[in-house]
């Protein structure tokens, strides 16, 4: 039988296959020779106590072994002339769902109110040199959703809640590093996930799944309590056994649209704040004690959490050797995320510094009800659009100065393509956002010697990590509490938070559409 076993490497070692198999030898008390088969189930890196090492937990087959291939495998079946299910969004959460719908032999119909992401790419590229925004086709909309163009982090601590690692191997087999399925801190980059994309929609059209593109969801169709379909904006009427809701946090029409047909939906706690961006070189000096980075080692990252007045202030979304964009989806607006190629070798790295937003820190929204946090939200989208410049130009400030209260003469260079705005960021963020910020910071530059610095400069604002709103289902059937037929699902819905928890989401939303479906007389 194959047999588990923990190693420590010095990272040029980890990247040997020769060296592994002697560390692999010496650590059971074998002959080199004897070690017929290994592969690696586990990677980390472990830069504490001065020096950098690499963790590896690998399996290993004897001589005389048979090599067992444990990966699953997917059965898509022909549904061209199956009952259709209608999935409403085209991220992660969508896809996923109706790959596991062509597994049960369901027919799904992905309507998606942005481009495929051939044509989004243009979209993208015309915002970021013109300040051009197609509301519908952005960083946020679009086949793919905010994951595709984004680092491509699939680190979930959804772990309990399904195989997390089916999700993994659909993605590596279409196109995604195989090193994803062991890495303590997996991602893909922003490079290679339009083709991942675009071969998972051709998996779905293949077996006789369809896609509408630039079809915006106006109504949902109700009959008799039961969800049956959908009106798209241009009229056109599409009905089905059930309808799947994945549209993503930053959809907000469709929170209105459900509110406004009596569709009950529950606010939130949610997070916002800033992303500042530091020289990874810095970063890289900090974590790894000084010893220089080479061609074993990834650029390095940082997890960051402190309590300010009772709320966390904590790191979101890291993006090491990535680049910061921008995130709106309406003119009036500026909204920053961050993203990272495979091989994360740009000069910076950045990484959302949010704060804990509880419904009691909304009372001067409460006349919205459920959607106070939305319109907090948007306020604060408007404000850092009116402090941003020309087009999306985000505001910014020097991360000292903006700590001890500043306007910063001048700002550092950024990866942010659109440009930068010097703001006085201090003065117009609320107060239980800026203060707890800069209480924050001060906080992470005693953690992490050099953090503080006016070698990094912060943007704003960071405001879409996850919806004020969910749209509440009931725990077993995963329908939505009032509505039959609908599921809610993933980030927009309020069930996930990244790439890996909303397909997750998304697979275990289609099984239980399975048995709604199979249910149905």
């Amino acid at each position: 039988m194959p047999q588990d076993i923990s190693i420590v490497l010095r990272p040029e070692d980890a990247a040997n296959d020769n060296a592994i198999r002697r560390a692999v030898a010496r650590s059971i008390s074998i002959h080199v020779d004897e070690v017929a088969h290994f592969y690696i189930t586990r990677k980390s890196i472990d830069a504490r106590r001065g020096k950098v090492q690499v963790n590896l937990g690998v399996r290993v087959f004897r001589a005389g072994e048979s090599v067992v291939d444990d990966r699953t495998v997917f059965t898509y079946h022909d549904v061209r002339n199956s009952k259709p299910v209608i999935i409403v969004g085209a991220g992660p959460a969508g896809l996923f769902a109706a790959l596991r719908l062509i597994e049960l032999g369901i027919k799904p119909i992905v309507v998606e109110r942005g481009k495929a992401v051939s044509d989004r790419k243009r979209d993208i590229a015309m915002l970021n040199r013109e300040h051009q925004l197609n509301p519908d086709s952005n960083y946020a909309f679009g086949e793919g959703g905010a994951g595709t163009f984004s680092d491509g982090k699939l680190y979930t601590r959804s772990k309990k809640r399904g195989d997390y690692k089916r999700i993994l191997q659909i993605l590596v087999d279409h196109g995604a590093n195989p090193a994803i399925l062991y890495e303590a801190h997996p991602h893909i980059g922003t490079n290679r996930l339009p083709g991942i994309i675009t071969r998972i929609r051709e998996t779905i059209l293949q077996h006789g799944g369809e896609f509408l593109f630039n079809s915006r969801v106006d109504e949902l169709l109700i009959e008799s309590g039961i969800a049956v379909g959908v009106r798209l904006a241009n009229g056109q009427r599409l009905k089905a056994e059930a309808v799947i809701l994945a549209t993503g946090h930053s959809a907000r029409d469709i929170y209105h649209m459900l509110h406004n047909q009596g569709v009950t939906l529950e606010a939130k706690p949610f997070a916002m704040g800033v992303r500042v961006e530091h020289p990874q070189a810095l970063i890289d000096s900090i974590q790894y004690h000084g010893i220089p980075r080479n061609e074993y080692l990834p650029a390095a990252s940082y997890s960051l959490v402190h309590q300010v007045n009772g709320r966390g202030v904590y790191s979101f979304c890291m993006c090491p050797g990535g680049f910061i964009v921008p995130a709106s989806t309406s003119a009036d607006e500026v909204v920053v995320n961050g993203m990272s190629p495979s091989n994360r070798n740009s000069r910076w790295a950045n990484s959302g510094i949010v704060v804990e937003i509880r419904l009691e820190d909304l009372a001067d929204y409460a006349s919205h009800g459920i959607f106070a946090g939305l319109e907090f939200q948007a306020y604060l989208e408007k404000l850092a659009r009116l402090h941003g410049g020309y087009g999306v130009q985000a505001p910014a400030q020097r991360l000292v100065d903006f700590v001890d209260g500043r306007f910063s003469s001048n700002l550092p260079a950024c990866s942010y393509h659109p440009g930068l705005n010097s703001s006085e960021m201090h003065l117009w963020l609320p107060d239980h956002i800026g203060a707890r910020l800069r209480e924050g910071f001060r906080a992470f530059g005693r953690k992490m010697k050099g953090f503080l610095t006016n070698e990094a400069v912060i943007l704003g604002v960071e405001s879409r990590t996850s919806s004020p709103i969910r749209i509440p289902r009931n725990p077993e059937t995963l329908q939505h509490v009032q509505v039959q037929g609908l599921f809610p699902s993933g980030e927009g819905a309020g069930y996930a938070g990244g790439i890996v928890s909303s397909a997750l989401d998304g697979s275990l939303v289609a099984d239980a559409v399975g048995i709604f479906s199979s249910n149905r007389v």
